[in-house]
Formats: C-alpha cells, sequence, structure tokens
C-alpha cells in the first residue's frame, strides 16, 4: 500500500520543476519505507511513489518498477491477493522474477499481453479483471507512447485527476496535486452538503475529478485519449439472467464459505496483520476468520467519553465479549469526545475532500495505535451492510408497502408534519427523516434516503450567485442516471444496495478509511469487498438479505455458529459522537469563526443571514441541522486549507464543472 502521483505533459515546455519531489513528499505518510522517481523529459512523462512496505520487505519491491528493457514503468498502490496464483500461471520461460512483490507480477502480466499483441481496450480489460484486489496504478509504455491508469473494482484505492492547459497530473489524494484554483465545483459542493460526501466522480475544485470505480484510461501527451470501465457491479448486468436463485441453505453456507476464504486470502502478507473490532457483526465476523490463521490476531476498539447524548450506544461491551469469546487480544483505545472535536480540522486537511462524518477520526486514532504496536496492516469490516444490508434506510425502503397505497397528497401532508416534531428527542428524528420524501416516487424515493437535508432548506442558505452556478443540477443526478442504468426488474431493495455499492462506500466509507489508515502508515484492507464474495452476494435472493424487520439475515445465520448470540442480534448502531452538544459548547468557537459574515461573505457560497437563522433553528430544536452545520464548517476549512493555502481569501470563482471524458 503506498501513494502514487505523476504527470503527462503537453508538451515539453509545460514541465513544472520538481513537481514530483513536491508529490512525493506530499504523500509520505501513505509510503514512509520508500520513495522513487521516474521520469522521461524529452516524452513529458513523471511518476513518483511513496512505498509502505508489506510484501517483499526487499529492496527489490522497490517503485517506480521497471521491465527489464525500461521500456514500461510502473507505480502501484494497493495488494494483489490472488498475485501468486497469477505468478503461476505466466510462461516460466518468459519471464523472470526477481522479488516476491505483487507489483512485479502486474508488471510481468502486462509485457505478456503487451508482447502478445494484446493491448486492446477489452484485452486491457480482461487483464484488470483478473486482479483480485485493491489499487490504482499508472502504467508508463513507451513503446506505445502512451500512460494507463485504473482503478479497482468497488473503488478501495483513490486515484485523483487534475487536467489543465499543460497536461494531465493525477495523485492518490489531492494535496500531492499542489496548486488548486479558487474555481470551485458548485455542483460537488451542492452534493456535499446534501449527502455529507459527493457522489459521482466531482471534488470541490474545478479541474479535479477522480477516476471512478472500475474504469481505467489511456492518457497521450496530457490529453485522454480513451476512457473505458472495465467492471460492473453484478446488478449492473453481469450476472447472468438465467443463473437459478441460491436457496436458504446455499445463501448460508455460500455466505460463509466465501467470507472465510476473502478473510484468509487478504491476510497474506510480510507484516502483522492485525484487526478493527467494533463489537458489530461485520468486524466480529472478519475477525472469526482471520482467528483461524492467525489464533493472536491482535485486535483494536475505541472508547469515547463524553457521548453523553441521546441515541448513541456504547460499542466498547461487544468488543470486549466478541474477543473474551474468540479469545484474541484486544487494545482499548480511550479518547475523550472533546479531543475529536478539536481534530476536526486537521480531519479535513487529511481527507482532502468535506466529509462531514467524524467517524473518519476513529479510523485515524485506531490506526495510530496500531502502528505503534508495529501492526502495518488492519482488516476491517467495511462494506458489510453494502452487500447484505444492515442500514437503518434497508428496513425504511422495506416498509414501503405498508403505506405505499396512501394517496401522494395525504403523503405530502405528513411530510410538512415532520417539521413540527421536536427534533432534539432521537425517536423523532428518525421519524422526521423516514417523512423526508415521503411524497416522493420510484428512484427519486430511493436517492431520498441518502439525503441529509432537503434541497429547498439548502436553497435558503446559498448566495444568489451560487444557486445561479447550480442552474437546473440536482445533487441526485448521478445516483439517478445510475438507477436508470439498472436492468429492467431489478429487485428494490437491490437498486439500494446498488447505490450503496457504488456511491456510498466508493465515495465515503472507503474514502475516509483509506485516508485516516494512510494518514499514519496503516494499510486497512477489506475483506467483505473481495470480488467473489461480491459477486455471490448479488445472487441472494432479497429476501435472505432484509428478512423483515431482521437486516442482514443471511450473515447473522451463516455466524451463528462462530459468534454470541447477543452480539450477532444486537441493535444496529454506528459510531457516534454528541455531535449536537458540539455544535453548543465544543464547536461553538469555530462555528462563530469558521462560519461568521465576514468568512461567509468573503467566500460567496453561504449566504450569513440564512446560515443564522439555521444556526437558531437548530439551537432551538425546530431543525436538526447539525450535520448540515458541520458540512458547512468542513467545505469552509477545506477552502482555506485547499485554496487560501494560509493567504488572505481568495476571491472564489463558481464555474461549470470540466465534462470530463
Amino acid at each position: 500500500m503506498c501513494g502514487i502521483a505523476g504527470y503527462s505533459l503537453t508538451s515539453i515546455d509545460d514541465a513544472v520543476p520538481g513537481w514530483l519531489d513536491g508529490a512525493k513528499a506530499a504523500l509520505a505518510h501513505r509510503g514512509p519505507d520508500d520513495g522513487g522517481v521516474f521520469e522521461e523529459q524529452a516524452q513529458g512523462i513523471g511518476l513518483a511513489h511513496t512505498r509502505l512496505s508489506i510484501l517483499d520487505l526487499s529492496p527489490l519491491g522497490h517503485q517506480p518498477m521497471l521491465s527489464p528493457d525500461g521500456r514500461v514503468a510502473l507505480v502501484f498502490n494497493g495488494e494483489i491477493y490472488n498475485f501468486r496464483e497469477l505468478r503461476d500461471e505466466l510462461d516460466p520461460d518468459g519471464h523472470r522474477f526477481l522479488g516476491g512483490s505483487d507489483t512485479e507480477v502486474l508488471l510481468n502480466i502486462y509485457l505478456a499481453h503487451r508482447r502478445g499483441g494484446r493491448a486492446s481496450t477489452a484485452a486491457i480489460s480482461s487483464l484488470l479483471r483478473r486482479l483480485n484486489g485493491i489499487f490504482a496504478f499508472a502504467l508508463w509504455d513507451a513503446d506505445r507512447q502512451a500512460l494507463l491508469l485504473a482503478r479497482d473494482a468497488l473503488g478501495v484505492k483513490p486515484l485523483y485527476l487534475q487536467q489543465g492547459a499543460g497536461g494531465l497530473f493525477f495523485a492518490s489524494e489531492i494535496k500531492a496535486l499542489q496548486s488548486i484554483s479558487p474555481a470551485l465545483d458548485a455542483v460537488a459542493i451542492d452534493r456535499y452538503l446534501s449527502f455529507l460526501w459527493c457522489p459521482g466522480e466531482g471534488s470541490p475544485a474545478t479541474e479535479v475529478c477522480k477516476l471512478g470505480p472500475g474504469e481505467a484510461m489511456w492518457v497521450a501527451k496530457g490529453a485522454i485519449t480513451e476512457r473505458f470501465t472495465w467492471y460492473r457491479l453484478p446488478t449492473f448486468g453481469i450476472r447472468a439472467t438465467t443463473t437459478a436463485a441460491l436457496s436458504r441453505e446455499q445463501s448460508i453456507r455460500g455466505t460463509e464459505a466465501h467470507l472465510r476464504q476473502a478473510v484468509h486470502r487478504q491476510m497474506v502478507a510480510d507484516v502483522p496483520v492485525g484487526a478493527f473490532l467494533s463489537g458489530g457483526l461485520d468486524s466480529s465476523s472478519v475477525v472469526t476468520f482471520a482467528r483461524e490463521l492467525n489464533p493472536d490476531i491482535h485486535c483494536f476498539t475505541i472508547e469515547v467519553s463524553g457521548n453523553t447524548e441521546e441515541g448513541i450506544e456504547d460499542d466498547l461491551p461487544y468488543a470486549k465479549r466478541v474477543a473474551e469469546h474468540l479469545k484474541v487480544p484486544l487494545d482499548v483505545l480511550q479518547i475523550d469526545s472533546s479531543r475529536m472535536a478539536a481534530d476536526l480540522s486537521a480531519m479535513v486537511d487529511q481527507l482532502d475532500e468535506p466529509l462531514a462524518d467524524p467517524a473518519a477520526l476513529n479510523v485515524l486514532y485506531i490506526s495510530r495505535l496500531a502502528r505503534e504496536k508495529g501492526i502495518k496492516v488492519l482488516l476491517s469490516g467495511v462494506g458489510g451492510d453494502d452487500l447484505f444490508t444492515g442500514y437503518r434506510r434497508h428496513l425504511a425502503m422495506m416498509s414501503e408497502g405498508y403505506w405505499s397505497w396512501i394517496p401522494q397528497l395525504a403523503r405530502g401532508r405528513l411530510e410538512r408534519f415532520a417539521s413540527l416534531l421536536d427534533l432534539r428527542r432521537p425517536l423523532l428524528r428518525r421519524v422526521a427523516k423516514v417523512l423526508n420524501g415521503f411524497s416522493l416516487e420510484g428512484d427519486e424515493r430511493l436517492v431520498s434516503y441518502f439525503r441529509w437535508v432537503d434541497r429547498r432548506d439548502l436553497m435558503a442558505i446559498y448566495t444568489p450567485a451560487f444557486r445561479a452556478a447550480l442552474g437546473l443540477t440536482r445533487a441526485e443526478d448521478p445516483m439517478l442516471d445510475f438507477l436508470a442504468s439498472l436492468p429492467r426488474g431489478t429487485h428494490r431493495l437491490e437498486r439500494m444496495l446498488a447505490l450503496e455499492q457504488r456511491f456510498f462506500l466508493a465515495d465515503h466509507n472507503l474514502v475516509y478509511t483509506d485516508k485516516m489508515s494512510m494518514a499514519v502508515g496503516v494499510e486497512a484492507r477489506v475483506p467483505f469487498l473481495d470480488l467473489e464474495l461480491v459477486e455471490f452476494a448479488a445472487r441472494i435472493p432479497s429476501k435472505f438479505k432484509q428478512s423483515g424487520t431482521e437486516g442482514k439475515w443471511v450473515l447473522k445465520k451463516a455466524m451463528e455458529s462462530y459468534l454470541p448470540h447477543e452480539v450477532i442480534y444486537r441493535p444496529k448502531t454506528g459510531f457516534g459522537v454528541p455531535l449536537r452538544r458540539w455544535m453548543r459548547v465544543e464547536l461553538r468557537d469555530m462555528l462563530s469563526d469558521v462560519l461568521s459574515e465576514d468568512s461567509l461573505r468573503r467566500r460567496g457560497i453561504f449566504d450569513p443571514a440564512g446560515v443564522q437563522l439555521l444556526i437558531q433553528a437548530n439551537d432551538k430544536g425546530t431543525v436538526d441541522a447539525s450535520y448540515t452545520l458541520l458540512s458547512l464548517i468542513c467545505v469552509e476549512l477545506w477552502c482555506r486549507r485547499f485554496i487560501d493555502r494560509g493567504t488572505a481569501a481568495i476571491p472564489t470563482q463558481f464555474q461549470d464543472p470540466i465534462a470530463w471524458s
């Protein structure tokens, strides 16, 4: 697991002296063990790499890695879990391996395709589909005079692109791109405010975008010559419609077998492997199977003191119960919620995006402790809810049958009734969230479950200039377009899970899991997103995922012989912080500074009067706007870090986002 960066210039006259060294320095936290650069000045090509040594700790794993003739150069971030099987398939007479890294295997697979004349889009897509792993890489082929960029199927590893007149630059993190213009992407910012994260390829900066999950592209002389999708989610059409539905027993036993295989596969490493253990079903299941290979696997959890807010359940007793049951060592990190509030600015800095979710700090703190204990790899339970259900919105969506008969006019009145509830009470907040979008139909209602704030309420806090920049675009558009592409007849629950996998995972959970673990040089692996498990889960009938009010039914049944009943069937909870108290106490000074009238007027995104009314309503409990206010703070903090860069605020410009192709 590493950091990568580089460029393809339009002309050698566009060279930026020292750019590679600057990018490498900005990514040093991702790869503290080694680093290097490759540059072909005459071709306008540069590659930089920082290495976190996990497989083959010797200098033979150094990157950029070159082919024997020096005509192909590769920088790779990630892990290929089936690299040994792929290595065995290569002709031993045609490939001489010097080391034991997965990077060298990928390089040789590409060389085999090139020698065989198989460099077409179909051939490269076939090559990429053979890789069971998590990755983002850049490969320069001097014979083809082109740069290949690719990202893994589910988007576990990030890759940002910046295109301008001088060429195309790329990096694992936005901060490595070094120079961001003051032109903000209004559409992307509206999405961050609507969902707390940005679905799709956008970023707050107009000229920066993300390469999508399962995408690759060829670049020549600073221009994208071809961009293609090499992997689509099973519900997106890969799954054969003729495949017989799995039975109850096949679903349970298959889930057990595929998860075990995924965990075992992802424990390959030449360094110690540990695990997150929250006490939830997902992380507990991962530790269960990891223990089969390593009975003493070191586990980590967190105890947040000061979580006095109603509705937050303590995970620690469950984590201790699982550790005791499985007889694995458990380190408990104790941290005060006030300390977390103080780290908010640093969180935005590290995330590169204004994601308004303090859960990211949980990953950072645990990863830091693991690194102090000498552990470079942590297994995570991320992805279980996105494959098998488990979020409250899945239960809410499945309950639609009980009220869908209500006339739309009456549903609209119930939706308006939500504005009268006392949102300081957790139960009433959940009722209001269910009623938000109650009058919507079809896919629009599906997408509404992901929204945190109504569009009309956002328009009330935007400036006229910002509203004009948004035009007629809607934050939901990428998700609605995606749903429109799903095969006809796809079950409604599967449509929502497709949204989870394509957007909520790739653009939110996986972003902060990667960024916050790599901030301290720790690799987070996600067994639930093993491709074979993902494709098996797509074949499981929906009724075995969400069975009535029981979410994640099939996984719970699969784990009944391994874990205590009270752990498997515990109430669903996420990592919580007393955010509503933060807005009144710990973050009040930051709220007053970052969202002050002067600050908001300089930035030009948010209307000071509208924001002040929102703060007052939140204080009174007439609206539950704590996460919306946190999102406003994160956007402004992002602008200060990535646009102002410590100088006086630069006048903001709003432009249409680049049409990446």
